[in-house]
């Protein structure tokens, strides 16, 4: 796994899915409050005049010259949850994050998020 400041250095980069496909750039790392370490990272996808971010999990990604490639494929990507480009993640919605990707979710011990962007 990479560093949190390190992966942070790659913003405005190429992300890719797993076979090589563009599916936009990443804006945003978001860590894990449990770890401090890198856990998803939103990618800026759609047209010009209707952008927004979505999230992908940063497990088993790997660092190429000017791409970062996730372990997920574009399709899923791109139907994963959404904000604005200028929006939040409630923390309501965190847990519908985790599903899309069929992770598990819970939040921390005293029912903080479980995300936080850095």
């Amino acid at each position: 796994m990479f560093e949190a400041a390190d992966i942070r250095e790659w913003r405005g980069h190429h992300v890719v899915d797993v076979d090589g496909h563009k599916i936009g750039r990443l804006e945003a790392v978001y860590v894990d409050t449990a770890t401090d370490l890198p856990s998803f990272a939103t990618v800026t996808v759609g047209m010009p005049t209707r952008r927004r971010l979505v999230f992908v999990p940063l497990a088993d990604a790997l660092v190429g010259p000017g791409y970062l490639r996730v372990a997920r494929s574009k399709n899923q990507v791109k139907n994963a949850p959404a904000i604005d480009t200028d929006g939040e993640l409630p923390a309501e919605d965190e847990p519908a994050v985790f599903a899309h990707y069929e992770l598990d979710y819970a939040p921390g011990g005293g029912g903080e998020r479980r995300l936080a962007r850095r």
